[in-house]
């Protein structure tokens, strides 16, 4: 069970006043004893990408000469996922509890501003807090707790991308290399001195959830070689500070903006395709056309996996879907077409292009 924020407030009250005592092990929760000699990490993060950076800390921390230890787990409130809408613990807060980690040093508040969870978080007297996909804006009264600052891992290389969409957003627009970035964490978002990044070259066929995975491992590895120059000093005489003329902004991704039009170049669909992948997806309105009895009907589809297509082997119809070597082929804006690899009806699961072909027996396509 984990608790609110004022149920753990009485629970660190004595840290601050144990902190100061000679022996190594200073204070302790109900299970969990803190060590003096060691910096207080705290980590914030909700989603299941950021539980590879959480791992990476606690393996790290278990190290024999490990400078620090995990203090405390921010991430957001118990919330209702799959299909059954149970309320679970976040991906991060479950794969805390997994490893043991006492649920009474596991934070859930709503706002990182709240006022119960700040007391409780500066009873704890972090020294310091990473943060890797949180999903909650940090206010400046929080931003001054921790005595060696906050240090974020953000997916893009900074200034480029800042916001809450970067991996979609770069996908999006056919970048051909991106990478993460470890910077320090200010008011204004994603712009805080940077540490240190790491380029990573986009494959053409990469989708979202799997760039987001490869650049928070790469993340973690990013932050365990730079922690012991965050804890020494030296991390912030070196970070760079970012050159506001070359930010540019990744807004979060909205429900609205996953229909296709296949008046746009193949090109595009295909990168808004693979940026959208795994929520909310792309979708797509074709027309069935029965010639047998002489009816239409209005199909949406959600469009899974795409290529451009490129063989002029078969001429291309204006408006109508054919099916060539496995794939759906959509005629596209500027004389280019797509290719269609896989499919899913509402309700249904993903089938690949020639198994929603055979379904249609014999009916015909055309886009919309």
């Amino acid at each position: 069970m984990l608790l609110s924020s004022s149920q753990m407030l009485r629970r660190f009250c004595c840290f601050s006043a144990a902190a100061s005592a000679p022996s190594t092990v200073t204070v302790s929760s109900s299970s969990y004893a803190f060590n003096a000699q060691k910096k207080r990490l705290v980590f914030l993060g909700s989603p299941l990408v950021s539980a590879c950076v959480l791992e990476a800390l606690f393996s790290a921390a278990s190290a024999p000469d490990s400078l620090f230890q995990i203090a405390a787990i921010v991430t957001q409130p118990p919330s209702g996922r799959d299909r059954g809408r149970k309320v679970m613990p976040s991906p991060v807060a479950q794969h805390a509890l997994d490893r043991s980690f006492p649920s009474d040093l596991i934070f859930t508040p709503v706002k990182a501003g709240e006022e119960p969870f700040l007391s409780s978080f500066r009873a704890l007297e972090p020294d310091l807090c990473i943060t890797a996909a949180y999903g909650n804006i940090l206010p400046t009264k929080f931003l001054q707790i921790p005595s060696m600052g906050t240090v974020n891992i953000h997916p893009s290389l900074l200034p480029l991308y800042r916001g809450a969409a970067p991996v979609q957003r770069a996908l999006q627009d056919g970048i051909r290399e991106t990478g993460v970035s470890l910077a320090y964490t200010v008011r204004q978002m994603d712009a805080g001195p940077v540490i240190s990044c790491e380029n990573v070259v986009v494959d053409d066929q990469i989708k979202a959830p799997e760039l987001l995975d490869l650049l928070f491992a790469q993340g973690s590895k990013l932050l365990i070689r730079e922690l012991p120059s965050i804890f020494d000093g030296s991390a912030k005489t070196k970070a760079l500070a970012q050159d506001e003329s070359k930010a540019t902004l990744a807004p979060k991704i909205t429900q609205e903006e996953s229909w296709l039009s296949f008046d746009q170049n193949a090109i595009v669909l295909h990168n808004k395709v693979r940026a959208f992948a795994g929520w909310p997806g792309t979708r797509a309105k074709v027309l069935v056309i029965d010639e047998k009895s002489g009816q239409n009907n209005i199909m949406e589809l959600k469009i899974i996996t795409t290529r451009v297509y490129s063989r002029d082997d078969i001429k291309i119809s204006e408006d109508e879907v054919f099916f060539g070597k496995g794939s759906l082929i959509f005629s596209c804006g500027e004389g280019t077409a797509l290719e269609v690899l896989e499919v899913q009806l509402p309700g249904k699961k993903v089938v690949n292009a020639a198994a929603f072909w055979n379904g249609l027996r014999g009916q015909k396509l055309k886009r919309l």
